[in-house]
This record gives C-alpha cells, sequence and structure tokens, in this order.
C-alpha cells in the first residue's frame, strides 16, 4: 500500500512540474498535467490534494471546467492562440524544407484541437 501511495506521490509531483512549464510554453499542455495532477494527489495524500485545489492555478486552468464541464471563453483562447502558433510556425517549416506527410499530420491535430474546443468544451460566462 505504501510503494502505491508513494508512486502517485512521485508521479503528482512530476504532473505539477510539466504543468508549471506548461503555463510558460505552449508547447507542453497545461490542463492534462494539472489533472492528472489532481488524480496522483487524490490517490497518495489527501492533504496534498486539497492544497492543489486550493492554488490558483487550479482555480485559473481547471476550476471551471472540472466543476461546470466548460471553459470561459478567455481561458479557451488562452489555449488555442499559443497551440495554434506553436502548430502553426512548425507546419510552415515543415512544408518550407519539404516534408509533406509529417506537415498534414500536424495540420489535422492542429484541426482537431480547434474543432474540440470551439465545440466539444461548452462555454461558460466568466462571473
Amino acid at each position: 500500500m505504501k510503494v502505491k501511495r508513494l508512486i502517485f506521490l512521485i508521479l503528482g509531483f512530476l504532473c505539477l512540474g510539466l504543468g508549471c512549464v506548461g503555463v510558460a510554453l505552449p508547447i507542453l499542455p497545461t490542463v492534462p498535467f494539472f489533472l492528472a495532477t489532481v488524480f496522483c494527489f487524490a490517490n497518495s495524500s489527501r492533504r496534498l490534494h486539497d492544497w492543489f485545489v486550493d492554488t490558483r492555478l487550479y482555480k485559473k486552468h481547471l476550476e471551471s471546467f472540472v466543476k461546470k464541464k466548460g471553459m470561459t471563453v478567455r481561458t479557451k483562447l488562452g489555449i488555442i492562440i499559443p497551440v495554434t502558433l506553436v502548430m502553426g510556425t512548425g507546419f510552415f517549416m515543415m512544408l518550407r524544407a519539404g516534408v509533406l506527410v509529417p506537415g498534414i499530420i500536424l495540420a489535422i491535430v492542429w484541426v482537431c484541437h480547434i474543432v474540440y474546443f470551439v465545440f466539444g468544451v461548452k462555454t461558460i460566462r466568466a462571473v
């Protein structure tokens, strides 16, 4: 039992670190890492779980999504714009270098990303 808790604790801190890096770097996704952090902390330490859901990072990036199953327009744009810039840069660099297939795959992933956030995630009003 203690080994399982220790593994979840280590994974929780790893996901927390990657999520924090993802706040500054649009290449890393913040929300999935923070969701994994909540899950890992819930399975390892009630105290760490309660601490994390009380932080500004959680409240800014996840609380509206977890509680209301949606995001504000501002949060959606905060995700879509940096990802579009990074993926667009990669796409044009691949096309310029003549790397066609990976460029097309990246474009398909980008379109799926946009479709998911526009149509899949409910838009809620900011309070």
